[in-house]
């Protein structure tokens, strides 16, 4: 895939980024037990419904989207891999900072990255098929869905499987080293996303009409399915606003690594991809800002005990 947009990206800060991704994940995972998937096992209402809405809902109504208003193809492919992506790190501290459920966000965290390493190319390929304004470009590239698949394993699964690890075997040195590295990560990660935005300004800045609108719909339709879906499985105000941010917050920095990786000429889809890191959290601490301010209107109150998590 050629859409002829000359990004300016040096490949070596590939691995920096794949180890930023990392890195959250194994600090998000520090202090996450086994005991936290029966907790949600106990009472899968609430996975049940952040895993419908994020893995299955969102792409859908995303290839939906793209299908009916004619979405440039090369945009509509970035889009759906940010759909298919599962949420992040930062879903946990915005669900604190809006008095959620944390529990729930670092669990479905946990569980939809497990999930990705097979969902995400899955979700990606089916959804670029399905819509037939996309399914012409998506015939001209091989989606290496074992090299995707490995990747999401590597930079997902593997580093929360090993601060399960650490976190079990060493508690004390996870509660020390927790809050570090998942702040100092966030603000590698941002910090890489504004250098990619500088170093290109003049090509965001001209493209800028046309991924504005498609990324800040996107996010505030998947913001709304979230918040819609846990309506519809009855769950109480706190746990609500953690699926409804699980679902709106999406991993954009492993969507970046996987098209600097695969998709290295993917100038498009890298727009929408690089924008979604930096508007996702301006929608997010505006959303999450108002919900701060209110408790959970159901009386529950926000998990503070695991809000050292975050």
């Amino acid at each position: 895939m050629n859409d002829a947009l000359p990004l300016d990206f040096d490949p070596s800060g590939l691995v920096l980024l794949n180890a930023i991704i990392a890195l959250m994940m194994f600090g998000v995972s520090l202090e996450l037990k086994v005991a936290d998937f029966r907790r949600v096992a106990a009472r899968p209402a609430g996975a049940f419904a952040g895993l419908a809405a994020q893995a299955v809902l969102t792409p859908a109504a995303t290839c939906l989207f793209t299908w009916v208003f004619r979405v440039d193809p090369a945009l509509s492919l970035g889009m759906m891999l940010v759909a298919a992506c599962p949420s992040g790190a930062l879903s946990n501290i915005l669900t604190w900072r809006a008095r959620g459920t944390v529990a729930l966000s670092v669990s479905l965290t946990a569980i939809s990255s497990l999930a990705a390493t097979v969902l995400t190319p899955f979700n990606f390929a089916f959804y670029g098929w399905l819509n037939p304004r996309t399914r012409e470009l998506l015939q001209e590239i091989t989606i290496p869905v074992g090299g995707i698949l490995a990747q999401v394993a590597l930079v997902l699964a593997l580093p929360m499987l090993l601060g399960m690890f650490v976190g079990a075997r060493a508690p004390r040195v996870a509660a020390v080293a927790e809050r570090p590295l998942r702040t100092v990560s966030f603000l590698v990660l941002i910090a890489f996303i504004v250098v990619a935005f500088a170093e290109n300004r003049g090509l965001f800045l001209s493209r800028f009409p046309d991924f504005f609108w498609l990324v800040a719909g996107q996010n505030a339709m998947a913001l709304t399915i979230g918040m819609l879906v846990s309506r519809a499985a009855g769950l109480g105000d706190a746990d609500r606003r953690a699926v409804t941010i699980e679902v709106g917050i999406h991993n954009s920095g492993l969507g970046l690594a996987i098209l600097f990786t695969f998709f290295p000429a993917a100038g498009s889809m890298m727009l929408i991809t690089a924008f979604w890191g930096v508007w996702h959290l301006v929608s997010g601490l505006v959303l999450t800002g108002w919900w701060g301010r209110r408790p959970p209107l159901d009386g529950a109150t926000a998990d503070r005990a695991v809000a050292v998590r975050a």
